[in-house]
């Protein structure tokens, strides 16, 4: 697996991912959110995607400009499943039409709609969960194309892969429904289907939401078995955020209240994880890799409201500080 330093790095509205201090040397790793690998798996008409080869020339610039800053380009590839054709956060989030820049049909495990008045999505065949797979892999032979050197597969907050894992929302009866073996069985193979093309050298993440926050959901102890099974599938680290899968969880919402998932995990199994949720403080963050309570700490939108965040947490945390060469007299 890649190393990268613990508090380097270069965000906007990228996820901003960072190695702990027992790395050794590297860089800041940014990805970009959810970036669909197909066209109708896309949360909002505006998502980045990465379903056409014509994509990959755009983010290779992107990609560069990265690098160049010393940082390393990745990318988090997405299904949207059941939530896609809709509208953008600031616009409420909500379902849209076709007319209004949506789009039919969406897919899901089965036809059971996120809540109430949202599109009824239809279920995937077989045929279409193997297409699903097989757009994963095509996808990440199109990151490494434009210069991506990090990958995590979005498996997490009530998006396709997800709505397989969840019970509440895959109520299947064949190979991909029905025991934990079998629900768990698409990101196994997307996993694989990615590994295929992409570069051992190259790590791969996993996100996932390690509870639905609901009885009878996805739970932390489904989160352990499933990631002492992709260990074996290429899988170098998870990546663990929580709930999004139905509409009625009660979420304990409190800074750094999923770090307890990315700990239970590494300790049960010995993969590597990632801390990430109101995680906002420097030397909070540094705490939760000090404790070894995960190996990396993910950001997103701390870096919203301070895009600098990583400059003030280094200089916070006695680290030298290096500032775009513009910028270097207000440092």
């Amino acid at each position: 697996m890649c190393e990268y330093s613990s508090r380097d790095g270069f965000a906007n509205d990228w996820h901003m991912v960072h190695l702990g201090s027992r790395a050794v040397g590297g860089a800041g790793v940014v990805l970009t959110e959810a970036a669909a690998v197909t066209a109708d798996g896309r949360i909002s008409p505006v998502d980045l995607g990465i379903y056409k080869d014509e994509h990959v020339d755009s983010l290779a610039r992107i990609f560069k400009f990265i690098e160049d800053q010393g940082a390393v380009p990745g990318m988090q590839l997405a299904h949207a499943g059941r939530k896609a054709s809709s509208a953008e956060p600031w616009k409420g989030g909500g379902p849209i039409s076709p007319a209004d820049g949506g789009w039919e049909p969406i897919w899901a495990p089965g036809a059971v709609a996120f809540r109430d008045g949202w599109q009824v999505p239809r279920a995937l065949t077989i045929h279409g969960i193997k297409d699903v797979v097989h757009a994963f892999g095509v996808a990440a032979g199109r990151v490494l194309a434009a210069g991506g050197q990090v990958i995590e597969i979005h498996a997490a907050h009530g998006y396709l892969l997800h709505e397989f894992l969840s019970p509440l929302s895959n109520h299947r009866a064949d190979e991909y429904g029905g025991s934990f073996e079998h629900r768990t069985r698409i990101v196994r193979d997307v996993a694989e289907a990615v590994r295929a093309v992409w570069p051992e050298r190259f790590p791969l993440f996993v996100r996932i939401s390690a509870t639905d926050w609901v009885e009878g959901g996805w739970t932390i102890e489904d989160s352990v078995a499933l990631a002492r099974q992709l260990q074996h599938h290429g899988v170098d680290l998870i990546d663990c955020s929580s709930g999004g899968n139905v509409s009625n969880a009660q979420i304990p919402v409190a800074p750094g209240y999923q770090v307890p998932f990315a700990e239970a995990v590494r300790r049960e199994t010995g993969v590597k994880t990632a801390a990430v949720g109101l995680i906002t403080e420097p030397r909070q963050a540094e705490s939760i890799l000090e404790q070894e309570q995960a190996d990396l700490i993910v950001m997103a939108r701390q870096l919203l409201r301070d895009p600098y965040w990583p400059l003030h947490a280094a200089k916070a945390l006695g680290d030298p500080v290096h500032p775009p060469v513009q910028y270097q007299r207000a440092f």
